[in-house]
């Protein structure tokens, strides 16, 4: 554990984000899912459990900083697992889908906690602002969000 605050910088943001990320990642594991197919299942269940096919490919592909061929492979790996079904232009959740991306949530909600426990709200939410404000100019610089 680090003794002193060390000023904010893209270290310290990066160690924080692969750490939490790792531990989501082995709970959506056990559950035999990836980061980017939960990604992608939140963002289906976030638009109210459809969403028109390109429109949540574009999402992903900004929101996760990736390539459109690779969203359109994690999709299809949940069109393929029945987690999700298409009905032309639209995606929807399936019923399975839906309950694995709850159960997941759940679970990834759980970490969360215990990571962010006896850290003050204040604090919390300057932490929200400034990297919000961080990824907004990035995402400006990048023409993207």
């Amino acid at each position: 554990m680090t003794t002193t605050a060390p000023t904010l910088n893209a270290r310290v943001i990066a160690l924080a984000h692969h750490a939490a990320r790792t531990l989501a990642e082995g709970a959506l594991t056990r559950h035999g899912i990836t980061f980017h197919q939960s990604v992608t299942l939140r963002a289906v269940s976030a638009a109210g459990g459809s969403v028109p096919h390109d429109e949540l490919v574009a999402e992903i592909r900004d929101s996760l900083k990736t390539t459109e061929p690779l969203v359109r492979t994690v999709v299809g790996e949940l069109l393929t697992a029945g987690l999700l079904a298409q009905e032309d232009s639209l995606l929807h959740l399936t019923e399975t889908g839906r309950d694995l991306y709850g159960t997941t949530a759940a679970a990834t909600a759980e970490i969360a906690a215990r990571l962010y426990a006896d850290i003050p709200a204040g604090d919390l939410a300057v932490a929200g602002r400034v990297l919000t404000l961080i990824t907004d100019r990035a995402n400006a610089e990048l023409g993207t969000g």
